[in-house]
Formats: C-alpha cells, sequence, structure tokens
C-alpha cells in the first residue's frame, strides 16, 4: 500500500489513473475512495475534488449494478474533508454513522439482494428453532448490520488513507493519532441515551444500536494499542485480543471499558504512572 501511496502522490495524472483503473474492478473499487482520502487528507479539497470527479466516472458506470461504491466514495471523501478539517477523529466517527444509515437506506429501496438473503434465513429458522420469529424484524435487523458493516469499513478504508499520508510524510504519526483517539464525556452520554431511546424504538430504530457503538468499539480498540505501545507489550497481546474480539460478549466488555474510558482518561494516567 505504500507503494500505491508513493505513485499517487506523484502527481495528479497518476492519481487520475490510479482511481480509474481501480475503480473499474468488482470489490478491488473499494479502494478507489482510500485514494481519494489520500489525496483530500494530503493535498486538500480543491485538489482532492478533481480526482474525486474523475473517480466518480467508473462507480457511475456501476451504479445500475451496485450503487454501495459510489455512495462509500462519497461517504470516505466527506469523512475525509471532515477529518482534515477537525482534525478529529472523535467527530469523525460519528460522521461515519451517516454511511452506515445511507447504505441501509438504499437496501431498504432496492431490496433484491436482501430478497435472496432472507430466503435462506427463512428456510434455516424453519428448519432450526422453534421460536416465534417475525421475519420483517429479522428482515429489519439484518439490514442495518449491512449498513453497520459498510460504516465501519468506512471507517478502516478512511484510516488507511491516513496511515498512507503518515508513512509518507509523517512516520508513526497515525499511530500516535490513532493511539489518542476517545470519546468525550459527553458525546459518550449522548450515545448511551441513544442506545435506551432505541431499546424502546423511541427516536432512533432498535437496530440502530449498532451505529451508536461502533464509535465506542473503535475509542477501545484504540485504547488497548495504546495500553500495549505503553506497556511495552508483545505484539501477541494484540493478536490474541483480535482473535477473542470475534465473541460478542468481548465486544461488550469492551465498549463498556470505553465508555468508562471517556470519564476515566485511563490514557493520561498510566502515562503519569510511567
Amino acid at each position: 500500500m505504500r507503494g500505491l501511496a508513493e505513485y499517487v502522490m506523484t502527481g495528479r495524472k497518476q492519481a487520475i489513473i490510479t482511481v480509474v483503473l481501480l475503480g473499474l474492478i468488482p470489490l478491488i473499487n473499494l479502494l478507489n475512495p482510500v485514494v481519494v482520502g489520500l489525496v483530500i487528507l494530503r493535498k486538500g479539497i480543491n485538489e482532492g475534488l478533481i480526482v474525486f470527479a474523475w473517480a466518480l466516472l467508473p462507480l457511475l458506470a456501476w451504479a445500475s449494478i451496485d450503487l454501495v461504491p459510489l455512495i462509500m466514495l462519497l461517504g470516505i471523501t466527506g469523512l475525509g474533508l471532515l477529518l482534515r478539517e477537525t482534525e478529529s477523529w472523535e467527530f469523525t466517527l460519528l460522521a461515519a454513522i451517516v454511511v452506515g444509515v445511507c447504505v441501509e437506506i438504499y437496501f431498504r429501496l432496492q431490496p433484491a439482494v436482501l430478497d435472496v438473503l432472507m430466503l435462506q434465513v427463512e428456510d434455516y429458522l424453519r428448519t432450526n428453532t422453534q421460536a416465534d420469529v417475525q421475519l420483517e424484524d429479522v428482515r429489519n435487523v439484518m439490514t442495518s448490520v449491512i449498513g453497520a458493516v459498510y460504516m465501519f469499513l468506512s471507517i478502516v478504508l478512511l484510516m488507511l488513507s491516513r496511515w498512507m499520508q503518515a508513512a509518507l510524510y509523517n512516520p508513526g504519526g497515525f499511530q500516535k493519532e490513532f493511539h489518542s483517539l476517545r470519546i468525550e464525556q459527553k458525546v459518550a452520554l449522548v450515545l448511551v441515551a441513544l442506545m435506551l431511546l432505541s431499546s424502546f424504538g423511541v427516536v432512533v430504530p432498535s437496530s440502530w444500536v449498532l451505529y451508536l457503538v461502533l464509535p465506542l468499539m473503535f475509542s477501545g480498540v484504540a485504547l488497548v494499542h495504546a495500553v500495549v505501545k505503553r506497556r511495552n507489550l508483545s505484539t501477541m497481546w494484540l493478536v490474541t485480543f483480535y482473535i477473542v474480539l470475534m465473541l460478542p460478549v468481548v465486544v461488550q466488555f469492551l465498549v463498556l471499558i470505553a465508555l468508562i474510558d471517556s470519564w476515566y482518561d485511563f490514557r493520561s494516567r498510566l502515562q503519569g504512572s510511567v
């Protein structure tokens, strides 16, 4: 990826060639927004929008088949602009909720893909459960899960853009920035309040709790990385962490730690004790 970043940063022509070629290939076209994000973060809005305009062309051609890559390009471009202007990953994580919601709306308006998944889910539920499960409820949850996956992906891809920028112009800068990622108290309170309301289906749908959890999850992951770094622990700790992170109970515990960190600020206390 560093080689790709070096080539893109050689000049506008190279960046345009890259986004057009990447945009033509299914799945690989998700790297298209990464390049646009890199240009925006490094060179600003004017140069970024020129590359963005060229990045649109191949994705517009795919739009009749799959609109999601186009939504991701628009979303990551917006997130890149926000990150450049605010230098705040906290605001950027919250803004990424919009990307997930837009993807969810798309799947609700174009339900063909979801219909195929629902056929498989319906067969599974009939043969593996005796509970009275409402298929419409399952469908709503699945749609929000897909939106949350793309929200997660938009954050990861933007972080890849930031890492590429740091690798070329500020080695170690992304690590330092990521380790300091933390959700402040007021924002954490708003997220918790919305989670509580969503559990009753008030203000926001109950399935949208996934969007509200992700900013806290990233904050928790950043905290773990920061602790491992400051304690000079082996990278095996991180490997083990990511393995157990696949367990739902570990994710819930991580979100709880991130909430506590919003008040307690483990990083500053840890630094003071070193």
